[in-house]
């Protein structure tokens, strides 16, 4: 946050879980670790719904494989469902790309990604 840039993947899988990890291992080897390279450790914030729920083990499991991967540990702060609208990173980003993308029909991915590279405050 204290950047202000963010990143988006986009992508049709239906497991949130093995989405987040593949999309957050893509950023990272890509992009977080030439900006950060002196975290020790990575948070993520989560809603608490869907497949990437604070009760699902295959998130945790998922979670852990990837912690391996990267050699840091990975904090969850999972918020209640429905509440994920407090996240700061969805107030600042999402709307934006949400104004980007308003009233068009997403016809296909590749529609929806162009549409989202041209986001912007």
């Amino acid at each position: 946050m204290a950047r202000n840039h963010g990143h988006l993947n986009l992508g049709l899988s239906h497991d949130t879980s093995e989405f987040a990890c593949a999309s957050f291992w893509w950023y990272w080897r890509r992009i977080g670790r030439f900006h950060y390279p002196d975290a020790s450790r990575i948070l993520w914030l989560c809603d608490g719904g869907g497949s990437n729920s604070s009760r699902h083990w295959i998130f945790k499991q998922d979670l852990s494989q990837l912690a391996d991967r990267i050699g840091l540990p990975i904090h969850v702060a999972h918020y209640p469902p429905y509440c994920s609208k407090y996240n700061p990173i969805e107030r600042r980003f999402f709307s934006h790309v949400g104004r980007t993308c308003r009233g068009l029909l997403l016809r296909s991915a590749k529609f929806a990604a162009e549409l989202m590279r041209k986001t912007t405050v």
